[in-house]
């Protein structure tokens, strides 16, 4: 069965991608032969892996089984051996990891554009999705996540200072809507979600006080997945969104954003870098943790 181990890095690429023509242009193959690939590996185990329709791929019970026990399996003998590069000279190897856009933007790519040419054999992709994902299912060597959200099995290095998340809206919004005095108040106001991509689920808002947390799940005439198209969708008085304090805190500032229930806003532990406990880290994502490290 050794000859099969290309066919399910094949299977992996397309189940990871959930698309023929996305996971066929990350192997640098046609769609039509990624396909002839899984078609042959299905009928070598004898069951179908994957359900196919002019839209969309999902996997059947038998594909999710071989995603679940093969792709940590791969991503361990991938990373022992991208490891031994640690022999040579220079660090050298691919780091993928997983963000928000946000967290991209305003945390990985600032630091990583300061140090990262010193070590032009170290590679780094940077996948943006606002959900929680399973690193290791994705072949992914590390994840960003807010402090709080790091599960207890990983291990996590702080990239970022604490922060708050905030509601602000327009002026022009709170001169037609009362200006919300306790969360609870947000219900019945247009507010402006937040879906996670991976999970598709809405993003409930959290608040706390004396010691007191509170969730809020809102509603409003938008939804959408991007920090950014939420920002603009307040300018323009669509609503009340909820975002990360720093970026909005000079639309504050200047007065373009309105920001509501201050008091109800605590800081929480910054972005983190996590990563699986077992894994054996190479020269190349020592380097870019390094890099990417919270230094007050």
């Amino acid at each position: 069965m050794r000859e099969n181990i290309n066919d399910v890095l094949a299977f992996i690429a397309v189940a990871t991608d959930r698309s023929f023509t996305h996971a066929a242009a990350r192997l640098g193959v046609s769609p039509s032969s990624l396909s002839r690939t899984i078609r042959k590996l299905e009928e070598q185990v004898g069951v179908r892996l994957l359900t196919r329709t002019t839209r969309s791929v999902s996997l059947t019970e038998a594909g999710e089984r071989l995603l679940s026990s093969a792709a940590p399996r791969l991503n361990e003998i991938e990373a022992e051996l991208v490891a031994l590069s640690d022999l040579r000279d220079k660090p050298a190897g691919t780091v993928r990891i997983t963000a928000s856009e946000y967290a991209a933007e305003s945390i990985l790519w600032p630091k990583l554009a300061m140090g990262l040419r010193a070590y032009p054999d170290v590679k780094v992709e940077i996948v943006s999705d606002n959900g929680f994902v399973d690193i290791a299912a994705q072949g992914l060597d590390a994840g960003v996540r807010l402090g709080e959200s790091v599960e207890k099995d990983m291990i996590a290095i702080r990239i970022g200072p604490d922060q708050r998340l905030v509601p602000v809206g327009s002026p022009a919004y709170f001169t037609t809507h009362p200006i919300p005095a306790t969360p609870p108040d947000l219900v019945g106001q247009s507010c402006i979600n937040l879906r996670l991509v991976s999970s598709g689920v809405i993003y409930a808002w959290e608040f706390e006080r004396d010691r007191r947390p509170l969730r809020v799940r809102v509603d409003g005439q938008l939804t959408v997945n991007s920090m950014k198209l939420a920002v603009a969708a307040a300018l323009e008085g669509y609503g009340i969104a909820f975002l990360p304090e720093p970026a909005v805190e000079t639309l504050v500032a200047d007065g373009r954003l309105m920001l509501v229930l201050d008091d109800w806003c605590q800081p929480m532990p910054g972005f983190h870098l996590y990563y699986p406990n077992r894994r054996q880290n190479s020269a190349a994502f020592q380097v870019v943790a390094d890099l990417l490290r919270y230094r007050a």
